[in-house]
């Protein structure tokens, strides 16, 4: 499993429609019930790829939480925007949930990660 660097790499940043696809990790347990979220995306790069056995694992697993839901800006595989690890304390995505934590700078979708990790934080004492 590894990230790649996309051909046709361009800068931009603009809102992305992602669904969450696992909503029980400590990264995303704040999108209960949310199943679509906004995000923004900031460059090309870094396109999702794994071989066909590593997919089937982590698909299987629950372990891809965030799917690109209408536009595939870096051609990852299965439209894979975000995955965890086993146990969910890991996740790496390409969007930016920081750029969506207040509602005059667009939206407040990103707030469902750090509302997440403050939850995972105080259950743990």
């Amino acid at each position: 499993m590894l990230l790649v660097s996309s051909i046709e790499a361009a800068v931009f940043e603009w809102p992305i429609s992602m669904t969450v696809t696992n909503a029980q990790t400590r990264f995303t347990a704040g999108y209960q019930g949310q199943r679509e979220v906004i995000m923004t995306q900031g460059n090309g790069d870094g396109n999702y790829f794994a071989d066909a056995e590593t997919l089937a694992r982590i698909e299987g697993e629950g372990q891809v939480v965030f799917r690109y839901l209408d536009i595939n800006p870096n051609g990852s595989v299965n439209d894979i925007a975000g995955v965890s690890n086993a146990r969910g304390n890991v996740v790496g995505l390409m969007p930016h949930p920081e750029n969506l934590i207040e509602s005059l700078t667009g939206g407040t979708d990103g707030m469902g990660m750090f509302r997440s990790l403050v939850g995972a934080l105080e259950r743990a004492g």
